[in-house]
């Protein structure tokens, strides 16, 4: 059973970010701060529900949070600042747009850049231990599937639709055939040696 909490009388936000494997797209990050009163068996880390399940749950998230905000850093900054640093600043543009402004963050890992002077806490595996990362995990996967899904529609030959721009086989049979698109990461291995990518 996950906890609603870290820390039980401040008001806390849970983070979370997506897609810092894949090889192209960007990394999101979410933010959410639950009533004290929240409560919801399902909820869990976004990896261990399916599909269906977080885009059912997604709704009841936002509708119930007293904040939530999602955020992305680009594939052009990942390379270039790198994917800790990325995931960090997504975190950070999470936590800047909600309406109200936390007195404690937790965030689901085990490192984090201290964001202005709020407090925070890293937990690994945090996403299956409270609640309030669980809802950001969700948020930050939905919405990163969403991005995934519709750059499908651009580069259909990469299968982002299903494999969401993670190392699959397809994808990097895809990579070695078609080359890569503005949405790939440059800064990452995108082919293992035996497909090593010719890019002159």
């Amino acid at each position: 059973m996950l906890q609603l909490c870290y820390h039980k009388t401040l008001l806390e936000a849970g983070c979370d970010e997506a897609g810092r494997g894949c090889l192209a797209g960007p990394v999101f990050a979410a933010a959410v701060i639950l009533p004290k009163n929240f409560k919801n068996s399902i909820l869990n880390d976004s990896k261990q529900l399916s599909d269906e399940v977080r885009y059912q749950l997604r709704p009841l998230i936002e509708k119930e949070a007293l904040a939530f905000a999602v955020a992305q850093v680009s594939n052009i900054e990942i390379d270039e600042i790198n994917i800790l640093n990325a995931s960090f600043l997504a975190m950070h543009r999470a936590i800047e747009q909600l309406k109200l402004k936390p007195q404690h963050l937790i965030i689901d890992g085990n490192r984090f850049k201290a964001y202005q002077k709020i407090p925070h806490q890293c937990i690994i595996k945090g996403d299956g231990k409270y609640l309030n990362i669980a809802a950001a995990s969700i948020l930050a996967k939905t919405y990163r599937d969403d991005f995934m899904k519709t750059a499908h529609n651009n580069y259909p030959y990469y299968g982002w639709d299903t494999n969401m721009g993670y190392p699959t086989i397809k994808h990097r049979k895809a990579i070695k055939e078609y080359g890569v698109t503005p949405l790939h990461r440059m800064s990452y291995r995108l082919l293992p040696e035996q497909l090593k990518l010719e890019l002159n």
